[in-house]
C-alpha cells in the first residue's frame, strides 16, 4: 500500500520490529516458542503498514491492552519481571505514540478500496 507520510511510516516500521523483537526477546526469555505472540507481532506489524485508517488505534488499544493486563502480575513480583515492566512501559508509549503523534496519524488515512 503507498503511505501519505514516509515518516509516520517509518515510526510504524520501528514499533513493529520493536513487537517482533520483543516477541523472539520472550522466546529466548521463556525457553520456547510462542506462536500466539509470533502471530500477533506479525499481524500487527502488517496490519501498522497498511495505512488504513483507523488501524492506528486498534494496534494501540491492543498493546496497551496486553500491558495492562500483565501490569499486576509485573509489579508484584517486579524483583524476576522488571524487564516485563520495561516491556508493557515501552508498549504503552508505543500506543500513546501512534494515537497522538500527526506524522504516524497522517501515514493512516488510507482507505479499503472494494474495486
Amino acid at each position: 500500500m503507498s503511505t501519505n507520510n514516509e515518516k509516520g511510516r517509518m515510526l510504524c516500521i520501528i514499533i513493529g520490529a520493536y513487537l517482533i523483537g520483543k516477541a523472539v526477546l520472550n522466546m529466548i526469555i521463556g525457553g520456547g516458542f510462542s506462536l500466539t505472540d509470533t502471530i500477533i507481532a506479525v499481524g500487527l506489524t502488517c496490519a501498522m503498514l497498511t495505512g488504513i485508517k483507523f488501524v492506528n488505534y486498534a494496534v494501540a488499544a491492543v498493546l496497551v491492552l496486553i500491558a495492562v493486563i500483565h501490569l499486576p502480575a509485573n509489579i508484584s513480583n517486579i524483583g524476576s519481571n522488571w524487564l516485563y515492566l520495561i516491556e508493557g512501559i515501552i508498549d504503552i508509549g508505543c500506543g500513546v505514540l501512534l494515537c497522538i503523534h500527526s506524522d504516524i496519524k497522517e501515514h493512516f488515512t488510507n482507505t479499503i478500496n472494494n474495486n
